[in-house]
């Protein structure tokens, strides 16, 4: 490895510098919505590419009973096919509670709401294939 490699300057065939930006352009933004009788999770396309194979991994909750014991309850979000640039899509999800698909009055999306001032213990951990269907990563700190 060299310096420059650490630093993030290249140096071309012909000599000239080359600066690669290390400040990554979030490409999706994430918003929850208050659609009765549940939470709702909307994601928004800000690039001008399309996304394909967009997929949030489960969130494992944290028990709130004793610490340290296993999760009970796990939010699963489905996958969305295509997102087209400048473009939301509301993502659907089912909570799952000791195993079971919990009914409305027991959803669990409120707990990943953002609440101001309070820390964010949970992280959308979004995936996604660009243009070129190389894999692409984004992290979205939520919850209270």
């Amino acid at each position: 490895m060299q310096l420059s490699d650490v630093y993030g300057v290249r140096q071309c065939c012909r000599n000239e510098l080359v600066i690669m930006n290390n400040t990554a352009q979030k490409t999706l933004t994430a918003r929850f919505l208050d659609t009765k009788p549940r939470i709702s999770l909307e994601l928004s396309n800000d690039s001008d590419t399309t996304l394909k194979v967009v997929e949030i991994l489960t969130i494992f909750l944290k028990s709130d009973a004793t610490a340290g014991s296993p999760p009970e309850a796990q939010i699963k979000f489905d996958v969305v096919k295509v997102m087209l640039p400048q473009h939301s899509a509301v993502i659907s999800h089912r909570t799952w509670i000791n195993g079971r698909a919990a009914n409305d009055e027991r959803d669990q999306m409120e707990r990943l709401r953002v609440v101001d001032g309070e820390p964010k213990p949970y992280v959308l951990h979004i995936s996604w294939q660009d243009a070129e269907d190389k894999a692409r990563f984004q992290s979205i700190p939520v919850g209270h």
